[in-house]
């Protein structure tokens, strides 16, 4: 009889990794954070369990795109209100709140329900290389 192995809240081994984002491409990047938050990257996966690392992304205003994506892509949100739609597009975004667009890519990447929400917040993002964490760093920066 085989039996399936669940870890235990006590069993989780939760690191703090430190992701400088100078100069990475912007959806390899979310991916590699995204592997990170879900916990792929260790032997003890198991879905459906929260078993990532937290993540401090550092320098996300120098996050890189391929080809016209800084002006062709747009972000939309809505008020709520009629005619409330605003759009802003990428390059503007990340001038102004580069965080929220490695925010969006990662969010992107992970499951879109109350598990994801939660994953999401062990996700810290500067814009610079000053980070209040400084505490916390592991010594794996990836």
């Amino acid at each position: 009889m085989q039996k399936t192995y669940y870890p235990k809240a006590g069993e989780i081994d939760r690191q703090w990794v430190v992701v400088d984002a100078a100069g990475q491409n912007l959806g390899r990047l979310a991916t590699q954070i995204a592997t990170l938050l879900l916990g792929k990257h260790k032997p003890t996966f198991t879905p459906g369990v929260e078993m990532g690392d937290t993540v401090v992304v550092i320098n996300a205003a120098s996050v890189t795109v391929t080809g016209t994506k800084l002006d062709d892509k747009v972000y939309h949100h809505h008020s709520g209100y009629p005619g409330g739609l605003k759009s802003i597009t990428l390059r503007d975004q990340l001038r102004k709140h580069p965080d929220r667009v490695i925010r969006s890519a990662v969010w992107g990447m992970l499951p879109h329900n109350k598990m994801g929400k939660h994953i999401l917040k062990r996700l810290k993002i500067f814009a610079g290389a000053e980070h209040p964490h400084t505490a916390q760093t592991s010594p794996k920066v990836a």
